[in-house]
């Protein structure tokens, strides 16, 4: 049975599409089939695995908007068992054009059912945003995986985002579930980090992943080479970090 997965956090850096790439990617060589799907429309998930958008293959947003056949956006990547849908700036304009069409939300959902059997995991890296796209992503997803960085104001943010996850599963997703809060680019030297760590877990301790991903300087140069970090330095603390949370992700999931 396939699972769909969005990670969402309306606050910037706080490692979101770091953890899309590489948790697909470590899911992957996990001998899962694994989708990413690009819906920012930086599209650093697309750039992040080295991938250009061949000129006779639709984007997300051709889908999404177009109606373009989502089975031929399901691009191979150089990584085995790991498929992406590419995004473009374009997906800017996806806001603007859905807002008036009816059932505006639930334009992804669909676009996901007719790929859906063919994977294990869908991951969904999603704009730093709660715009319609994102919401869009969250009436799709199965559950959500929320990153958290090891600062403060990552904590302030959260309110709002589970908020916008409660109207979801009210008026839109009602199967819609917590994956998990993801702690991000922690730093046992730092105060703040114990605290955040002590803040989430402490609020959501059946929540919170047991993993804990660590600022890892391999992390942001795997990112310059266009390479998930398991491919780029398979025995530094960010590849241990991002295998151990695709196996939590794996073991959670035969549980559920």
């Amino acid at each position: 049975m396939s699972k769909t997965i969005a990670l969402a956090n309306q606050k910037g850096g706080v490692g979101k599409t770091t953890t899309a790439i590489n948790l697909a990617a470590s899911l992957a060589i996990l001998e899962k089939k694994v989708l990413l799907i690009d819906a920012d429309p930086q599209a650093n998930a697309t750039s992040g695995l080295r991938h250009e958008l061949p000129e006779s293959s639709a984007s997300i947003y051709e889908c999404l908007v177009e109606g373009a056949d989502p089975r031929n956006s399901c691009l191979k990547t150089f990584v085995p068992n790991l498929d992406l849908m590419p995004a473009n700036i374009n997906l800017v304009g996806a806001e603007i054009e859905l807002v008036d069409l009816p059932d505006r939300n639930g334009y992804m959902k669909r676009m996901i059912a007719q790929v859906k059997d063919a994977y294990d995991f869908i991951l969904i890296d999603c704009s730093p945003s709660l715009g319609l796209v994102t919401m869009n992503a969250l009436t799709a997803a199965d559950s959500v995986i929320i990153p958290v960085q090891c600062e403060f104001f990552s904590l302030e943010g959260l309110g709002k985002l589970l908020n916008t996850i409660k109207l979801t599963q009210s008026d839109l997703n009602p199967s819609l579930e917590i994956e998990g809060f993801l702690i991000t680019m922690y730093d046992s030297r730092l105060c703040l980090g114990n605290q955040v760590v002590e803040e989430v877990t402490g609020h959501f301790p059946d929540m919170t992943f047991k993993t804990i991903i660590q600022r890892n300087v391999k992390l942001s140069e795997s990112q310059s080479w266009g390479k998930p970090i398991l491919l780029y330095n398979a025995g530094s603390t960010g590849a241990i970090n991002y295998l151990n949370l695709a196996k939590e992700v794996i073991e959670k999931n035969k549980k559920s």
